[in-house]
């Protein structure tokens, strides 16, 4: 594979996938609409630092302007697409669901469509931890049901991977689903918990730790993710009975080329444990102000990425004082404090 389309490269993952690429010879046409969800500074940064790669081009543009995607996609004629855009974030689901519904929901379908006309050899898409919702056995397998949601978000994100399976099915399109497990690192968002609170410990300003800090996540270092990424653009789901092997646990559809995939660091931090990194490497303490749970929130996640092993020879591996350091010196340096 040469050619890669990427929607989502000004965003946070697309950003470091489209450079990871880009430093392996790929070209790369990245997709973004530039929503002021955050910082679109930030954003636009991200674009030009690509931008100043060879091999990079981008379109600026919304999911929901099928006209402009297919156009811009059928111009290209990608050897993949890897469908990155999304409206993200559990809590503000609750204020603006009508955004994840008109950017995950229907920018997917576009998406879609045009892959079902393309006839692209591979889609590969993200979906999210969150699909786990109130399940409670852990590490969270892919071949769990995931019936019970508790956002906006994460239902957004299940109804993407159902119509991902039947598209599959249909029409015979190899697609790959992934679901990210925390993922933090340099040029993130502004509102991870990661950036809020390295922003907020050197403001003097006190940090929010919700349910009383007893809250663990599988932190995913964005490096270890887009590698991970890059390996499954070759691994390419087969149709059933095209299978050349079986791997244990696999979730691949008996009825579909279809795949879902878990990537995580596979070893679950205290959130008090993290935000004690962070002071370390700050060398400055917080102020903590204690909350209740959040709705549409969890208390726990932990990714099985066994079958991630299995498909590519790669687990993500970046201990959770290197990424925090890194992420630290990323943000001095880019706010200068």
């Amino acid at each position: 594979m040469r050619r890669i389309f990427i929607t989502g490269t000004a965003g946070f993952i697309g950003y470091h996938l489209a450079e990871l690429l880009l430093s392996h010879g790929l070209e790369v046409h990245g997709y973004d609409g530039m929503t002021d969800y955050y910082d679109v500074q930030l954003k636009r940064r991200r674009h030009q630092q690509l931008l100043q790669k060879p091999g990079f081009a981008a379109t600026e543009g919304m999911l929901e302007d099928e006209a402009l995607l297919r156009r811009t996609i059928t111009d290209f004629q990608p050897d993949a697409i890897v469908h990155l855009a999304a409206q993200a974030g559990v809590r503000y689901s609750m204020e603006a669901p009508r955004t994840y519904i008109d950017s995950n929901i229907v920018g997917t379908f576009h998406i879609l469509e045009i892959v079902r006309s393309l006839g692209t050899p591979h889609l590969l898409m993200a979906s999210t931890s969150s699909v786990y919702g109130a399940n409670e056995e852990m590490p969270f397998s892919e071949t769990e049901k995931t019936d019970t949601q508790l956002s906006i978000y994460a239902a957004t994100k299940k109804a993407t991977e159902s119509m991902a399976h039947s598209y599959a099915h249909l029409f015979g399109t190899p697609i790959t689903m992934f679901r990210f497990f925390t993922v933090y690192g340099t040029w993130g968002r502004p509102d991870l918990a990661l950036f809020k609170f390295v922003d907020a410990i050197l403001d003097d300003r006190p940090i929010d730790v919700y349910n009383h800090g007893d809250m663990e996540r599988d932190f995913t270092y964005v490096g270890d993710l887009v590698r991970a990424i890059e390996l499954l653009l070759g691994a390419i789901p087969h149709m059933p009975g095209d299978r050349e092997q079986v791997l244990e646990n696999d979730s691949l559809s008996p009825v579909a080329p279809f795949r879902i995939v878990n990537i995580g660091n596979s070893t679950p931090v205290r959130l008090l444990d993290f935000i004690e990194e962070i002071e370390s490497c700050l060398g400055k303490k917080a102020t903590r102000n204690y909350m209740p749970m959040q709705p549409g929130d969890v208390r726990a996640t932990w990714a099985d990425a066994s079958l991630l092993k299995a498909l590519t020879g790669y687990q993500p591996q970046t201990d959770i004082r290197d990424g925090v350091a890194r992420f630290v010196e990323w943000f001095r340096d880019y706010y200068q404090k």
